[in-house]
């Protein structure tokens, strides 16, 4: 007999992912919206236009586009901070519900200032600051300094490289939380143990990234040539969401 999951109403399953065929499957899989990215090899960076568009134009679910000129720390010149402000711009324009952004000061702390003149322009957009709140110094001092600049959600794994290692601490943000705003953890979440980090942090939002590898249609594979570094991923394979595994998920919500 199979395990029957009680339906808990109002939990809501972010789907992470960085192409327009994604989206469509997350979609197919009962998603109930999308976080839009390129690059998840470097945790995710701002999505091109016609992507973006593709994915508008075939599917209805919500899109939550992450802007985020380049991989690595989260304390921005100010040539990409104004590229960052020019991808607001755009993709709210071309009709995106969310933006996600992160953005620190070299001392580990929520550059508020710059954080207010991005959700400023962002807005009657919803907001969502990322894992950058991750990398911050204290956990409950950036979230009230989310609160106050008026947020909406923030994507954590508790200040810890996944969400198993900070359960707890998500626990104790999300009663601090309160209805203030939404803590929605992400990172290393997955069918296995959705149910025990949904029972211990009792979050009512949750952000996983649930692909598949898909054979590329290239028959010639030439071994001694590759177009990345040293570390790669494997260039005959195409990494995109599995919509089986998003319903996997939406069946124990």
């Amino acid at each position: 007999m199979g395990v029957l999951y009680t339906r808990k109403e109002g939990i809501k399953i972010e789907i992470c992912l960085e192409s327009a065929q994604s989206v469509i499957e997350a979609e197919k899989g009962g998603a109930d919206r999308i976080e839009f990215c390129s690059d998840l090899f470097e945790g995710g960076l701002t999505p091109t236009l016609g992507s973006f568009r593709i994915a508008r134009k075939h599917t209805n679910i919500p899109m939550n586009v992450m802007i985020r000129p380049r991989g690595g720390d989260f304390c921005y010149s100010d040539i990409e901070f104004e590229t960052m402000l020019e991808d607001v711009r755009i993709f709210k324009a071309e009709g995106a519900n969310a933006i996600v952004f992160g953005i620190l000061t070299p001392d580990g702390e929520i550059d508020v200032e710059r954080s207010k003149k991005l959700i400023d322009e962002a807005r009657p957009l919803s907001v969502t600051f990322h894992r950058a709140f991750d990398m911050t110094r204290d956990a409950f001092r950036s979230l009230h300094t989310l609160i106050n600049l008026g947020v909406d959600r923030v994507l954590t794994s508790g200040l810890e490289p996944t969400v198993p290692e900070g359960a707890d601490l998500l626990a104790e943000l999300v009663q601090e939380a309160g209805d203030k705003i939404v803590i929605m953890p992400g990172c290393g979440i997955s069918e296995r143990n959705f149910l025990k980090m949904q029972k211990i942090i009792g979050a009512k939002e949750y952000h996983v990234f649930l692909p598949s590898e898909v054979p590329s249609a290239m028959q010639y594979h030439p071994q001694h040539i590759y177009m990345g570094g040293t570390l790669r991923q494997n260039e005959f394979t195409v990494s995109q969401t599995d919509a089986k595994r998003v319903g996997s998920i939406k069946a124990m919500v």
